[in-house]
């Protein structure tokens, strides 16, 4: 298995089981057995897991950094929906910003450490 397949097997896997997960949830709720109400807080996290099934395997630069910038999102959303660190929207907005601007610094060192990936795909 090639590196491309593996990496769409990897990400159809990840969506089916998202889907198996968000379908048993309802269920439950509908059965009464949860209540999806108080899980919401936590779709945050579904962000991160999304992020690092980017960065796994043999991804390109843009792969790794797209995935470095979705994960550290939900890392702060979820920090800010349950209060830690007394996170707020109001006092940390610049976060998304210093997100940005680390990912400007680590995007070259990404690119250089990943090239022989991207060489091989356009070998292909």
């Amino acid at each position: 298995m090639n590196t491309d397949n593996s990496y769409e097997w990897r990400k159809q896997l990840l969506w089916g089981l998202v889907l198996i997960a968000v379908g048993v949830t309802f269920l439950l709720d509908q059965m009464e057995i949860i209540e999806v109400q108080q899980l919401w807080h936590y779709w945050p996290l579904l962000m991160v897991i999304l992020g690092i099934n980017k960065m796994i395997g043999y991804p390109t630069a843009k792969h790794f950094t797209d995935g470095l910038w979705t994960m550290l999102i939900g890392l702060w959303l979820f920090a800010v929906f349950e209060n830690e660190f007394g996170l707020t929207f109001r006092n940390s907005w610049p976060f998304p910003i210093i997100v940005c601007g680390i990912t400007m610094v680590l995007e070259p060192l990404i690119r250089k450490r990943f090239a022989p990936n991207e060489e091989v795909r356009n070998e292909k």
